[in-house]
């Protein structure tokens, strides 16, 4: 009875040993390095940046820049539309930033130094369900 109890404790282990690795694997998103190689800079097109990815909750958005050129800030459409720089949700000044996909939706962000985000450093994404 005794061997029978502790082969049965060892079974469980191993599901929740391999449940708990399955879940680790599921909840791992795709990294996106913004801009490719040439990172979070002025005149990209960032639009063009977007095509043909998907973006997903548990995703990552790598922002790479120069930080003492530029930043990151996440913001509303309207702030977005009308590169404003005084209503941000989030602020990133690192220069190498990671920011994990939350919500689904449309998420926007634009650079908040001088006249960046006039010149095309924004992007909008949609995440999908």
């Amino acid at each position: 009875m005794l061997h029978q109890e502790s082969r049965f404790s060892s079974l469980i282990i191993l599901y929740v040993i391999f449940s708990l690795s399955s879940l680790m694997l599921i909840s791992e998103g795709t990294e996106h390095i913004v801009g490719d190689s040439s990172g979070w800079e002025l005149f990209t097109n960032y639009t063009n940046w977007t095509q043909g990815r998907e973006f997903h909750v548990g995703d990552v958005l790598v922002f790479n820049y120069k930080s003492d050129q530029h930043n990151v800030m996440q913001v509303n459409s309207t702030a977005y539309t009308d590169c404003r720089t005084d209503n941000y949700t989030s602020l990133f000044t690192k220069g190498n930033d990671s920011i994990i996909i939350s919500e689904v939706g449309t998420l926007w962000f634009i650079c908040g130094v001088d006249d960046h985000c006039e010149n095309g450093q924004k992007l909008s994404i949609n995440v999908a369900p």
